[in-house]
């Protein structure tokens, strides 16, 4: 197929990425977002997100003209889905399971059906429930009186991207593509080829949505037994830690590290979506979510160790707020639960996220600058693993805070180090003395 005009719906992590990549590829590219404040800044060239190279990507697309900023779809020859798909708590489910919210995708399948025309290209790329193709945007669209699969074509591609690299792998990872007809799967291939240097891989609809929610949930399985190994090592007296690093030495074990939680709106959320699909069938899934969503509580517990069970005043430096290292990206994130959590339990908390300092976040007090969050603490406590946090110097910190315990969460810093600077060390998974 010839594509000359495509329209992107939903500028976030992956719309904008996308809209603005094909752009500078030739494509002239409609990319459409319902928040007035997205369309606006980017309409003057600025960002509303923060991620390697986009902004330099961004300008360069709109420079060339290709790239215009919309509240309202138009007619394409393509249009590319790449809205939210939350969850939300579900109240009438006793076990606590969480069902998606799929209003943003409806509506944004509702928005394209006046424009949509014989011979057009419809892709789903947001992460949603299996059979969401088939049986949420295929009978919206054909509102319009077109029939999916006969009259335009219909398909499903998720992105496969890790923010802070989702530039290159934008380009180089494999893409796979699920057509409700092997026409729409190929109408998709040759989009998408523009410019994907990765393998592109062709199958169904509905495989293509199994396949995206299966990558994410091996990974959070795979997170909840790491967890589990340092609930473990907390009672039985071990460093969880020097544990994983010896059993990962046999040739076929490959033990992932544990932490405060799991965040991000992709492995916390996408295994929400096949237990809400089949929740007779998926007790290990919706465990794994459990244990996982259960981490911040033992945070939590690991301070009232460190600060001798009382909360109540106490001054805690929390160090990171996003839901993974060196990105801005908060969605989801474990560490605000943390954060909040000691708020509710009486600690006074100053947070410093250094990529996102003017965040502002109910109930929490956000710090911008490392140094404003050290004065004055009791304790330091690392949630994130930043590159600047990593580096720190003991040495140097022990001058700016009064604070001598360090809570560390995720294996960041090196415990003599700490201790030869004055402070006492906490760890998470380490039920020994340090």
């Amino acid at each position: 197929m010839n594509f000359q005009k495509l329209c992107v719906l939903g500028l976030g992590y992956i719309g904008l990425p996308t809209a603005s990549t094909f752009a500078t590829h030739g494509l002239q590219v409609v990319g459409v977002d319902v928040n007035p404040l997205v369309v606006e800044t980017l309409s003057e060239g600025n960002l509303h997100i923060h991620e390697p190279g986009l902004r330099t990507l961004v300008q360069a697309a709109l420079r060339s003209g290709n790239l215009v900023i919309r509240q309202e779809p138009e007619p394409a020859d393509a249009f590319i889905i790449a809205v939210p798909t939350p969850f939300y708590d579900d109240p009438g489910n006793l076990q606590g399971d969480k069902s998606a919210d799929m209003s943003y995708v409806r509506a944004a399948s509702q928005s394209i059906v006046p424009h949509l025309r014989s011979g057009s290209l419809v892709i789903l790329e947001s992460t949603s429930p299996p059979r969401t193709t088939a049986d949420i945007v295929a009978p919206i669209l054909e509102q319009s009186g077109l029939k999916a699969g006969q009259d335009f074509f219909l398909a499903y591609s998720p992105e496969r991207v890790l923010p802070g690299q989702i530039l290159r792998e934008l380009v180089d990872n494999a893409r796979v593509i699920g057509g409700i007809t092997p026409a729409s799967a190929n109408a998709g291939r040759d989009l998408y080829s523009i410019f994907v240097r990765g393998e592109i891989v062709l199958t169904d609809a509905t495989t293509a949505e199994m396949v995206k929610l299966m990558e994410n949930t091996y990974r959070d399985v795979n997170i909840a037994i790491a967890n589990e190994f340092a609930r473990l090592a907390d009672r039985f007296g071990v460093d969880v830690w020097e544990a994983i690093q010896i059993a990962n030495r046999h040739p076929r074990v490959r033990i992932l590290n544990p932490g405060p939680g799991v965040g991000g709106h992709c492995i916390s959320v996408d295994p929400w979506f096949l237990v809400e699909a089949a929740p007779d069938i998926t007790p290990l899934i919706r465990t794994a979510r459990q244990v996982n969503d259960a981490q911040p509580h033992l945070v939590l517990e690991l301070v009232r160790r460190a600060l001798s069970d009382d909360l109540t005043g106490r001054q805690v430096a929390v160090l990171g707020l996003a839901y993974k290292p060196d990105v801005d990206d908060l969605r989801e994130s474990p560490a605000i639960e943390v954060a909040h959590l000691l708020v509710q339990n009486g600690a006074r908390v100053d947070a410093f996220e250094p990529y996102k300092t003017g965040a502002v976040l109910d109930g929490l007090n956000t710090v911008s600058s490392l140094t404003a969050a050290l004065e004055g603490a009791e304790a330091l406590l690392l949630l994130v693993g930043h590159s600047a946090f990593r580096s720190l110097d003991p040495q140097d910190v022990a001058l700016l805070t009064p604070a001598r315990i360090v809570i560390d969460t995720i294996n960041a810093w090196p415990v003599e180090a700490w201790r030869a600077a004055g402070f006492k060390v906490y760890q998470l998974g380490v039920g020994r003395s340090l």
